[in-house]
């Protein structure tokens, strides 16, 4: 089973809209996939008409008393399943730092689901807490949607600074621009200099489009209902992408 967790330190950048479309992808090509919407703000959640509920919240799942499997939830869309997202995630990082070995915990709960998925996606919260390191662990990919703005380059070299320690050293770190708007002429030179170079930056970049906003009122995938746009074609360049890496 690949993990792939979209992850950055900064929130409103596009990391649930990643793993939404990205795992709606995946499984159309025919891939057993899940989502585990890790944030207590459930927007994944949401965009799959699944109730944000976990029965014992993120402390039942830490302390082994709920398993995976028995929370999962079907979609609307073949091969795709559903982890829910629960508010009690907010505080996950104390349930998890109860138990023995927390960075690796994420990564030892996972292993029997590698029997039913082929592909699981990971929509972590923002900032650097004891939950995203034990994803760090877990993950395969860790993709990074970034705006190409100077803060947000800032703030991915210091993700990347973060990750070259030791025990993180496994995770392929995958940034790629997203929200780009090329008519701000940052946004256009910072993406044109760094895309498919050595900065490690991915060559497709997301374009800002409303159509994504319009996710959250669809409650969909943007392949679902505006499939031929560009913004859902670029999508389908990103997950190619990603898909080479697996």
């Amino acid at each position: 089973m690949n993990i792939i967790a979209t992850y950055n330190i900064k929130g409103g950048v596009g990391k649930t809209a990643t793993a939404v479309n990205l795992a709606f992808l995946s499984a159309r090509e025919g891939a057993r996939t899940l989502v585990w919407d890790l944030d207590p703000q459930a927007a994944a959640t949401f965009y799959f008409r699944v109730k944000p509920k976990v029965k014992g919240g993120g402390k039942g799942l830490m302390r082994r008393k709920t398993d995976l499997d028995r929370v999962i939830r079907a979609t609307d869309f073949e091969r795709l399943d559903l982890l829910p997202g629960d508010f009690s995630y907010r505080r996950m990082d104390l349930a998890l730092d109860r138990t023995k070995k927390p960075a690796q915990r994420l990564a030892k709960m996972l292993q029997p689901l590698a029997e039913d998925y082929d592909v699981l996606f990971i929509d972590c919260p923002p900032n650097i807490t004891l939950v995203s390191e034990a994803v760090f662990v877990a993950a395969d990919l860790l993709l990074v949607p970034t705006i190409p703005t100077t803060l947000s380059l800032r703030t991915l070299d210091r993700l990347r600074r973060h990750l070259g320690k030791k025990r993180f050293r496994q995770v392929e770190l995958l940034p790629f621009f997203c929200m780009a708007d090329r008519r701000k002429k940052l946004h256009r030179t910072t993406s044109d200099e760094l895309r498919g170079g050595p900065s490690g930056f991915l060559r497709t970049a997301i374009p800002y489009s409303s159509l994504v906003e319009q996710m959250g009122v669809r409650r969909a995938p943007l392949a679902a209902f505006a499939g031929s746009t560009p913004v859902a074609r670029a999508y389908e360049s990103l997950w190619l992408e990603i898909r080479e890496r697996l």
